[in-house]
């Protein structure tokens, strides 16, 4: 009876010992488990392809602003020039726009104004982009947005004098920006859903 007794105890115990080698066996499983997903795998080609940088209408824009601004909505350069496209106050009257404190606050007039701004350069050069996009000034390949650009850095007046001169009558900003460079910068981008308008509104 004892005998059979101490078998029972015997049995218990080794049981009892084999669940907790179970349990432990299974906990450092789960353990490394968790370590391996915690593990980050990187891919080794990365595509940076950023909306903003596409070839269409907003990627210039933002291109632009990047430019000008760095594209913060309230800033003021040195010369007076505000936002993000750094309109001058000329300009903004333009579009019947007169408080500057309310306009470097509202993003949205801003783009608004951007839009309206190249729809009336682009009237204004309508002719010279005609004539001029294709070809080949200063070593540069003139297109419609890089015309747009230095429109919007120089007066699309000036932009005029640079393409019916071949070149010769250039312009460079204070900061040293010049027509040229905001031709071959900004060239390439598909600014085609701006519609010329002489009488464009913000």
């Amino acid at each position: 009876m004892h005998s059979q007794n101490r078998k029972i105890i015997f049995i218990k115990k080794f049981l009892l010992l084999f669940g907790i080698i179970l349990v432990f066996a299974n906990a450092t499983s789960i353990g490394i488990k968790k370590n391996s997903e915690k593990s980050v795998s990187f891919p080794k080609n990365i595509n940076y392809n950023i909306p903003y940088l596409q070839k269409d209408f907003v990627g210039f824009k933002e291109a632009l602003a990047f430019k000008e601004s760095q594209g913060k909505y309230r800033v003021v350069n040195t010369l007076g020039y505000l936002g993000k496209y750094q309109f001058g106050r000329t300009t903004l009257h333009r579009f019947k726009i007169y408080n500057t404190e309310a306009f470097l606050r509202n993003p949205e007039l801003q783009e608004k104004a951007f839009i309206a701004l190249c729809k009336v350069n682009k009237w204004i050069l309508r002719k010279d982009i005609k004539r001029s996009v294709g070809k080949t000034i200063n070593g540069i390949k003139i297109t419609e947005s890089g015309i747009l650009a230095a429109a919007h850095l120089s007066g699309a007046g000036n932009v005029k004098k640079f393409l019916r001169s071949n070149g010769s009558q250039g312009f460079s900003d204070a900061y040293g920006a010049s027509i040229k460079s905001y031709l071959k910068k900004f060239g390439g981008y598909d600014v085609s859903n701006i519609v010329a308008d002489r009488t464009a509104k913000v």
